[in-house]
């Protein structure tokens, strides 16, 4: 069994991949800005694996793909208290089938490695992967597997919560689709524009990359907690993986696993 953990600036997930699919066995979240010593997340691990019937010694390895340096060593520490012995930290591309063709390879992410690991090998062809987490990025991936670079945006929730910091009135409202784009209540409007100008935002966005990178048919994949509801009403969207990052991160796993 094999575990990995995306740490986020908003959340970290945890997955658990009981054998060589694919496939996780089980995935939980914990906010990441919650201050936790070292034990906290061991006992943390400890209950995410006892409810799924698991114990730490099940866990053969753990890949840690990180992009919140304070968290990558607190969880390193964490994980070797609980007894993990094989513990692989996604940094880079060495040891991977990928490539990052892009002016300073040192500040991809690791979320955007592990998705571009996770594109190549899932699609095998030109991709736009869309990732909703705390920014919204756009990574776009040849078939070949090679990084050329994107987008990042600001994340869905962020206008949500500018608005709230700006204005005395108006309420927060959930990142929902409403029944109608014309509002006939604050709630409601607030509802309509913070959604349809996330969907019309990734649609203009996948379109004019398109045309900049010359793949008109770049298939268009969308990961994160809102993939779904965003892909539900967007023109562009093709396909949700919501935790093909994770997918990505086992990939490595395996890869850096046998590296010399």
């Amino acid at each position: 069994m094999h575990m990995v953990i995306d740490v986020g600036n908003t959340e970290t997930v945890i997955g658990i991949f009981p054998g060589e699919e694919l496939t996780l066995s089980g995935h939980w979240r914990y906010a990441t800005p919650v201050p936790r010593t070292p034990d906290e997340l061991g006992l943390l691990v400890r209950s995410f694996l006892a409810e799924s019937g698991s114990a730490t010694s099940d866990v053969r390895r753990a890949v840690l793909g990180s992009v919140v340096p304070r968290q990558t060593e607190l969880l390193r520490r964490a994980l070797a208290s609980i007894g993990l012995d094989e513990i692989l930290l996604l940094e880079g591309v060495a040891g991977l089938p990928i490539r990052l063709e892009v002016e300073e390879p040192r500040t991809v992410g690791a979320d955007r490695i592990a998705n571009t690991l996770a594109s190549a090998h899932l699609f095998a062809r030109d991709a736009i992967v869309v990732d909703f987490g705390t920014a919204t990025t756009y990574d776009c991936i040849t078939s070949e597997g090679v990084f050329e670079g994107g987008v990042i945006a600001p994340g869905l929730l962020a206008g949500e919560e500018w608005l709230a910091g700006q204005t005395a009135k108006l309420p927060r409202v959930g990142f929902l689709p409403p029944e109608r784009v014309i509002g006939r209540r604050t709630e409601t409007c607030l509802q309509s524009g913070l959604f349809y100008s996330a969907v019309d935002g990734v649609d203009g966005i996948v379109d004019r990359i398109r045309r900049e990178w010359g793949r008109p048919d770049a298939f268009v994949v969308a990961t994160g907690g809102h993939a779904a509801a965003i892909a539900s009403h967007s023109r562009t969207v093709e396909a949700v993986d919501p935790y093909l990052t994770l997918v990505g991160l086992e990939l490595a796993g395996r890869h850096l696993a046998i590296s010399p």
